[in-house]
């Protein structure tokens, strides 16, 4: 017993960081990148917002998970872990069903973004 303890940990230590974010994240990776679950950077960047400093994108995040507390009776949003766009860091950030109204109500909320909300309502058209 103890010997496997031991090698489960000594292979824990050796293995690379994104598997070992991968293997925390689990089936939430997984529903990330299969589009059933999206990070609100991909909504910016679908809407065309990519160019957005990652101060805005952050704080749109954030209003987001305000609006989601909101409608869900203060839970927050399943996490996954991602690595970071620009500094390629490992962060624990949220994900959000694709059709969830929170995504469309930060948009309105967050005056960086307010302009983008025209670009939703044309591409539903």
């Amino acid at each position: 017993m103890k010997v496997t303890i031991r090698r489960t940990i000594t292979a824990a230590r050796t293995t690379t960081k994104p598997l070992a974010y991968r293997t925390l994240s689990g089936q939430i990776a997984h529903l990330v990148d299969t589009g059933h679950l999206v990070r609100t950077g991909d909504i910016l960047d679908r809407l065309g917002a990519d160019n957005l400093p990652d101060g805005q994108r952050s704080w749109y995040g954030r209003h987001v998970a305000k609006a989601y507390r909101a409608t869900h009776l203060g839970a927050d949003a399943i996490k996954v872990w991602a690595q970071h766009r620009t500094t390629g860091k490992w962060i624990h950030i949220h994900v959000y069903a694709p059709t969830d109204p929170a995504l469309c109500t930060a948009l309105q909320t967050y005056k960086a973004t307010r302009h983008l909300t025209q670009a939703l309502f044309t591409e539903a058209a």
